[in-house]
């Protein structure tokens, strides 16, 4: 069998417990290596699931260690690396709790897991140097609608239908952690600024400010987008500026 092929049924049959053990997998002594290859499949479900316990701790404190390795060993049967590197495994693990149906009464558990995996996602993310305010002091009072601006490697927006952020907050901490006061949807910013990663929810109107520079907007048409929600621009680039979510800027 061509090396390829024997690589590709030995990471089969790992991945798959119905699967017997390939052929090419012979022990010195010539004994039955079914029971020993076992244990080597169990041990690499066992890492992968120790992956998602270490990318999603407030998914598993919120569950419980037994509700959350039953469900992380169900994503795990399904999905397999992609990269050598587990720190990448589990990018879609907010898709898999959506959608599983143990899961399906507690529908704020997705919105967390895409904030667990955007924290993870920005501690990895390039490094760069966070626009300080200070860049804007040279620019002219006409040229700053013009003004283009970069978002930071590690910035990410979120916008949940739960309070997912609020929920993430209350687990920070060693003590009981208490339900939100209000049970409404919101919309989070993730920045590394200073090599810590932050998380911070949105006033009204400010996801929709730097979506729009994200995505390339001016300054001026990024302040006429949310205009209408009654706030003021100024304070919204101020407050994406002080968190390190952006690089650079145009003129």
């Amino acid at each position: 069998m061509p090396f390829e092929a024997t690589i590709d049924a030995f990471a089969r049959a790992v991945c798959d417990p119905t699967l017997p053990a390939p052929p090419a997998t012979r022990p010195r002594d010539g004994r039955p290596v079914e029971r020993r290859f076992a244990v080597y499949r169990n041990n690499v479900a066992v890492a992968l699931i120790g992956a998602l316990e270490a990318r999603y701790p407030v998914i598993r404190r919120l569950v419980g260690d037994d509700f959350f390795r039953g469900m992380a060993g169900a994503y795990v049967a399904g999905e397999k690396p992609r990269t050598p590197a587990l720190m990448h495994y589990g990018a879609n693990f907010a898709a898999f709790v959506a959608r599983f149906p143990p899961a399906q009464e507690l529908a704020y558990l997705a919105d967390v897991a895409r904030l667990e995996n955007a924290w993870v996602e920005a501690y990895h993310a390039a490094e760069a140097e966070c626009l300080r305010l200070d860049a804007l002091a040279g620019v002219a009072p006409e040229a700053l609608e013009a003004l283009r601006f970069a978002p930071h490697p590690a910035a990410r927006l979120l916008r949940f239908d739960h309070p997912a952020a609020s929920i993430w907050a209350a687990n920070q901490t060693g003590g009981d952690a208490h339900a939100p006061a209000v049970w409404q949807g919101e919309e989070a910013l993730i920045t590394r600024p200073e090599a810590e990663v932050a998380v911070r929810i949105l006033p009204a109107g400010g996801f929709a400010f730097a979506e729009s520079l994200f995505a390339g907007a001016t300054l001026g048409e990024a302040s006429t987008l949310c205009a209408g929600e009654g706030v003021d621009p100024g304070a919204h680039l101020v407050g994406l500026i002080s968190a390190g979510a952006l690089k650079n800027l145009a003129l």
